[in-house]
């Protein structure tokens, strides 16, 4: 079988879709908590997405784009590989956020129908979600978030 970017995404898509779907219908399951809460999840489509990334840079087209200019950026998704790669950045970071959210708002005592609307917008467009995960928070958290029993302050060794 021959790896296409097209192959790829057809199995990263529904890899992250599955570790979302564990989020909002079983936060509480056993296998969300090992495998999406615990980063796990994330971890395997950041290597995904490291191997991907690797591909590229070391392929023939690593020197064609960059990060230096709009221009260069555009250049850069001109190519499936790295418009691939692009992707699964996305949906590491937006499930790694989710994950966070879910274990943060279980912490804080947040209700988890009030989270979901938030985990959907994390899913569907990151960062305004987890704006709306704050303001969640903020409006439904019950517990201030939990503080080290022992803060220890820095000596300066030369104040003595």
């Amino acid at each position: 079988m021959l790896l296409t970017p097209d192959l790829l995404f057809s199995i990263a898509n529904p890899l992250a879709l599955l570790g979302w779907a564990m989020l909002v219908l079983a936060p509480g399951w056993r296998f969300t908590r090992m495998l999406v809460l615990s980063g796990v999840w994330s971890l395997g489509l950041a290597a995904i997405y490291a191997g991907l990334i690797t591909a590229h840079y070391l392929g023939a087209h690593g020197g064609a784009s960059g990060f230096g200019s709009l221009a260069q950026v555009a250049a850069l998704f001109q190519d499936p590989w790295a418009l691939l790669a692009g992707w699964v950045h996305y949906l590491c970071f937006d499930l790694f956020t989710g994950a966070w959210e879910v274990r943060d708002a279980q912490r804080r005592g947040v209700p988890h129908a009030a989270l979901v609307p938030a985990l959907a917008l994390t899913f569907l467009f990151g960062p305004v979600g987890l704006l709306g995960y704050f303001g969640v928070r903020r409006l439904f958290g019950q517990k201030p978030f939990p503080q080290p029993a022992i803060i220890q302050t820095y000596e300066n060794p030369l104040a003595r």
